[in-house]
């Protein structure tokens, strides 16, 4: 059985995620910000809890240090955690270090934690990293990465998915030949999440839709060895032409050295 760190795992989708794989036998460390749904996941998937704020880029390099002071080694990166929509009428809105919320928790909180883990993902190899991303997406202005002119949440949240799809396919070109694979996976549109319920949308798909789609990429043994991948439910997919420009990636990586110190 594999050891699996999920983030957002205290409700929605990642609670899901947690609880299925739990019923299969697997090691889990869950993540959360609220600690009494954090308690409540741990206690019900037999996780171990780390509770942090990874708007905070501080409390994501705390995260990781705890999970590396604790294991030697980990199979499952699952990077689930994101701030949606927003509610409507919500202006914008930025982190602890002064950025942009979405791009923040979005893409820069997975940025982080993904490299820092490395070493242990290594150490398990093959082993994954599974970026939960979405088929919303918009292209990201390097001109106004912060989305300072004319904000509005939901064109924030899907640059900010957009970048994560990114820097997915950066990291697995990176890892290459490491035995850790790195992939994203839109889950499903619109499942009845906190997030969805939060920005007022009608729902279109199940919560169960989402965590099929997801629970391939994690465990799939077909997908063992297969990297740098975009899927959308159960098939791969193609994100924006963005993604798959190398000078914008360079570019866009660049940005988030900068913005991450």
């Amino acid at each position: 059985m594999s050891r699996i760190l999920i983030t957002g795992a205290s409700d929605g989708l990642g609670r899901a995620l947690a609880e299925a794989l739990a019923g299969h036998g697997h090691e889990l460390i869950v993540h959360g910000r609220d600690p009494d749904r954090l308690a409540a996941v741990a206690e019900k998937t037999g996780g171990f809890p780390m509770r942090a704020d990874l708007s905070d880029l501080s409390a994501v390099r705390d995260l990781a240090r705890a999970v590396s002071a604790r294991y030697d080694a980990l199979d499952v990166l699952v990077n689930n955690a994101g701030v949606g929509f927003g509610a409507p009428g919500v202006g914008r809105q930025v982190s602890r270090d002064g950025i942009e919320l979405r791009m923040a928790v979005n893409y820069l909180a997975p940025y982080v934690l993904s490299r820092s883990l490395v070493p242990l993902l290594k150490a398990a190899a093959p082993a994954r990293i599974v970026n939960v991303a979405s088929i919303g997406q918009l292209d990201v202005d390097l001109d106004d990465l912060m989305n300072e002119r004319h904000y509005n949440g939901t064109s924030a949240y899907r640059r900010s998915k957009l970048a994560l799809i990114c820097d997915t396919f950066d990291l697995a070109d990176e890892l290459a030949g490491t035995g850790v694979t790195v992939n994203a996976v839109h889950p499903a549109a619109l499942m009845p999440t906190t997030m969805v319920r939060e920005a007022q949308r009608g729902t279109i798909d199940a919560l169960e839709t989402g965590l099929a789609a997801v629970l391939r990429v994690v465990v799939d043994p077909a997908l063992i060895y297969v990297t740098g991948r975009y899927f959308e439910g159960g098939r791969e997919g193609r994100a924006r032409d963005q993604a798959y420009d190398r000078s914008f990636r360079a570019a866009l990586r660049a940005r988030a050295a900068q913005l991450v110190g």
